[in-house]
């Protein structure tokens, strides 16, 4: 299983409003459902946070895992 890498500024916006309710947990699952190697920062859309709460992840691999850049929050 790769590793998730949660920068910064992505744990910083779990604090906004937007991004409530959404956990560490549920990016870093989201994160490894995301198949195959992505080479740019990509946006998916749509994942479900446990509280119900929907999201969007822009992800990016480099060479020691998966880094989740931000978080979007529905």
């Amino acid at each position: 299983m790769q590793r998730v890498i949660v920068t910064d500024h992505a744990r910083r916006r779990l604090y906004n409003l937007r991004q409530d309710r959404i956990s560490v947990v549920d990016i870093e699952t989201a994160a490894h459902e995301i198949p195959g190697h992505i080479p740019t920062a990509t946006r998916f859309r749509g994942f479900v946070a446990r509280s119900g709460r929907v999201f969007d992840l822009v992800i990016k691999d480099i060479a020691t895992g998966r880094l989740v850049i931000t978080i979007i929050g529905k």
